[in-house]
């Protein structure tokens, strides 16, 4: 019967036949374009998903994805050459421009227009009326720069551009929380619309230390970008989680100020400082990083400064009625890691952990204002006050005995070699054991009353240098 159908195919049949088994062929040959061109596309999206966590783990924000000669070269060159270029190449956004006064004062919308004329005048008149103007301050200032003010340009953070003449909030993150639960670390740009030098601001590198987080809120929502040369970069809140904590230390129970400039393959400690230094620290002609005394301790607002490097000796002179207390720094500090990258750093110690403190925020800013009308930054009838001693030397007046210390000094106090500086009392035995000043100086250190054992660091007194000639 099968083979009597073969034999007896008419053309209609043949035909049907035929398209039959060409059917199949075609689908498959369409089937396999199809594929090719899916598969093209995929290649193509794999590449260049390939180049952007390429660009992520360089964290290059002044990347070229076009000229790759042209980023190697770029990421070699300090910030302040690289000012023209980085803003147009390097930025994978613009920043928003926020207004910081506004922000600040959120039930006073009416005073924005004019917010930036009350600011000055409070700075013209919170020194106080004994202060003298220096010789030749009140125009070193502001007359030398004018006739050499430039427009500045587009300033790039952390893959974002901000444009001159805006502040804004950007947010920097190690990388080393948990994905889902990762929280970024505010920083606060001010780039200012003429050309200028970048002051970077760190505070709470210790977690409980608040009067930094303070002094860095009023500098910052104090500047009007329309009116600053240069940009300032001010991080309130280094060390984010010691600060949710109210700890002084990293969830790793180690002191991020001794691990800068950091290591992208070491502790925790270790990448959160890498972190900070090569995406933000780096970006920074000057640094000021904000400190407290440490648990239970307080400082006079005073500076700690490699009096050794002539750059950093010269910038000293910039803060008002600032204490300078000469010190090499360790290796770890930041402030030690960024001289040594050509950074020009102080630490400025105010107040004592834990605390709030009015006076010491208020000397802060003060003197961080003072540094930046130095510098060309703003222009202000600033009035400056007595210039305060360089303390080439200071010694701590540890406790021979333990019990509770009572003090009979106040913080800034001048002392005589031998002086009583206080008491330890032994609640037991109601003996009382004096402490004495080992030389003639200045209290600009010293610990609350507290139960304290021997060998405690009760004061700090720095000893005034000797200028030759006087």
């Amino acid at each position: 019967m099968l083979l009597h159908w073969h034999y007896t195919l008419t053309p209609l049949r043949l035909f049907a036949c035929t398209v039959a088994l060409g059917l199949p062929c075609l689908a498959v040959a369409e089937t396999s374009s199809t594929n090719a061109e899916k598969n093209e596309e995929t290649r193509v999206a794999v590449l260049a998903e390939d180049e952007n966590v390429e660009d992520v783990e360089r964290s290059q924000p002044r990347r070229k994805d076009t000229d790759p000669t042209a980023s190697a070269t770029n990421s070699t060159q300090p910030a302040t050459d690289t000012e023209s270029s980085d803003a147009k190449t390097g930025a994978k956004k613009v920043a928003p421009n926020i207004d910081l006064k506004e922000v600040a004062s959120p039930h006073e919308p009416e005073l924005k227009a004019d917010s930036a004329a009350p600011a000055e005048s409070e700075v013209a008149t919170t020194p106080a009326e004994d202060s003298e103007i220096r010789p030749g301050e009140e125009t070193s200032g502001m007359v030398p720069m004018e006739p050499a003010i430039q427009p500045a340009k587009s300033f790039t953070l952390l893959d974002t551009e901000i444009l001159p003449g805006t502040s804004t909030r950007l947010a920097w993150s190690p990388g080393i929380q948990i994905a889902g639960l990762s929280q970024p670390t505010p920083v606060l740009v001010v780039n200012g619309a003429n050309a200028g030098p970048t002051l970077c601001l760190t505070g709470a590198i210790h977690g409980d230390e608040l009067n930094g987080i303070e002094i860095i809120r009023r500098t910052m929502y104090d500047l009007d970008p329309e009116k600053l040369s240069g940009r300032v970069v001010g991080i309130p809140i280094v060390n984010l989680p010691g600060f949710q904590q109210g700890s002084r230390y990293l969830p790793d129970r180690r002191d991020l100020n001794r691990h800068f400039p950091g290591s992208p393959d070491g502790s925790l400690a270790d990448r959160i400082a890498h972190s900070l230094f090569e995406n933000i620290i780096r970006r920074c002609n000057m640094l000021v990083d904000i400190h407290t005394g440490s648990l239970k301790r307080t400082n006079l607002p005073q500076l700690r400064a490699d009096m050794n490097n002539p750059d950093v000796a010269t910038f000293t002179q910039g803060f008002d009625r600032m204490a300078v207390v000469h010190s090499s720094g360790s290796p770890g500090m930041l402030r030690s890691a960024a001289v040594e990258a050509g950074i020009t750093t102080v630490t400025l110690e105010a107040g004592e952990s834990h605390r709030i403190q009015e006076h010491q925020i208020e000397a802060g800013v003060n003197s961080l204002t003072s540094l930046m009308e130095r510098q060309g930054m703003i222009s202000r009838m600033f009035v400056w006050g007595d210039p305060e001693p360089v303390y080439y030397d200071s010694d701590w007046i540890r406790a021979q005995h333990g019990g509770i210390l009572f003090s009979e000094v106040d913080l800034g106090a001048r002392v005589s070699e031998g002086e009583i500086l206080g008491y330890v009392a032994d609640p037991i035995t109601n003996a009382q054991y004096p402490i004495r000043s080992s030389s003639n100086g200045r209290i600009i250190g010293m610990a609350v009353d507290q139960v304290v054992m021997a060998g405690f660091a009760a004061y700090h007194i720095g000893t005034e240098a000797e200028v030759p000639g006087e």
